[in-house]
């Protein structure tokens, strides 16, 4: 993924490593971003850095934002009833991929994956959300239970109680 590979290494070598992952040539890559071909020559090249406009421009053509999605991390039970799959956002619809998730470790395993995958944001419960907060790189929001969740869980326990 490029907007991550750019802070690893020069950006003339990682724009060519995502050229070829993607099967691009530099010619493809200025008529889809409507970049001339030249300024394009001397990025790769490392002759030239690019504006901040310009890298913009590239990763909106090799990362298009159609494919980011809100990350929602929860039990199982809780994605299947999920009655949305996409919610509206500036510009468009940001789809919703849940991560099923049930201990604190598997929680954080797929915060990380879902930001690797590309996730623009994380929704997980209140206990990992500060965690969470700390090793990704994207927004992030807890899930907040109703109070009638909550009362509902007491008064089972309160049954079983003698």
């Amino acid at each position: 993924m490029l907007s991550k590979r750019i802070f690893e290494t020069e950006f003339s070598t990682a724009l060519a490593e995502e050229l070829a992952r993607k099967g691009m040539t530099v010619r493809d890559l200025a008529d889809r971003a409507g970049i001339p071909a030249s300024t394009l020559y001397k990025v790769t090249l490392g002759e030239r850095d690019p504006r901040l406009s310009t890298v913009r421009r590239i990763v909106g053509v090799l990362e298009p934002e159609r494919d980011r999605f809100i990350a929602v991390i929860a039990a199982k039970f809780l994605l299947d009833s999920l009655d949305f799959h996409e919610v509206p956002v500036k510009g468009g619809m940001c789809a919703i991929r849940g991560y099923s998730a049930n201990s604190l470790e598997e929680c954080i395993v797929a915060a990380v994956r879902a930001e690797k995958e590309g996730a623009a944001g994380i929704v997980c419960a209140p206990i990992l959300a500060s965690i969470v907060e700390r090793i990704v790189d994207v927004p992030v929001s807890m899930l907040r239970p109703e109070l009638s969740c909550m009362k509902d869980a007491v008064q089972v326990i309160a049954r079983q109680i003698r």
